[in-house]
């Protein structure tokens, strides 16, 4: 009996313990037109749309997993590809992100992380 109980007690502690970090990324485009084919990529994963209309905000929970820089690649409304990088991420941050995709290619990031472990 009591080794069942000292066994329940330490599944229940490791159950307690377990946190998982995430953080919410969100994609607002302020390019003045339509884009396609977006894709942001971040430590050992990655999100994206098919498209994003002029104004549109896409949101994303994401879980890091790893060490990286953010990438957002993604083809505006005149046919061009932009690819951009944007801050390191490390595993077990957590909080968000906006990332603001802007005219000509350039893009602003906001990130409000935990300090990197």
């Amino acid at each position: 009996m009591r080794i069942r109980a000292a066994f329940l007690s330490a599944v229940l502690l490791a159950l307690a313990a377990c946190h998982s970090y995430h953080v919410d990324a969100t994609v607002e485009n302020r390019t003045g037109g339509a884009i396609q084919l977006l894709e942001v990529d971040y430590p050992s994963a990655s999100f994206g749309a098919d498209s994003l209309a002029a104004g549109a905000v896409l949101p994303y929970r994401i879980q890091l997993r790893g060490n990286g820089l953010l990438k957002v690649q993604y083809t505006a409304s005149d046919g061009r590809q932009t690819q951009v990088e944007g801050p390191a991420l490390a595993e077990r941050q957590e909080g968000r992100i906006e990332i603001v995709l802007l005219p000509g290619g350039k893009a602003e990031f906001h990130p409000q992380l935990t300090p990197q472990p």
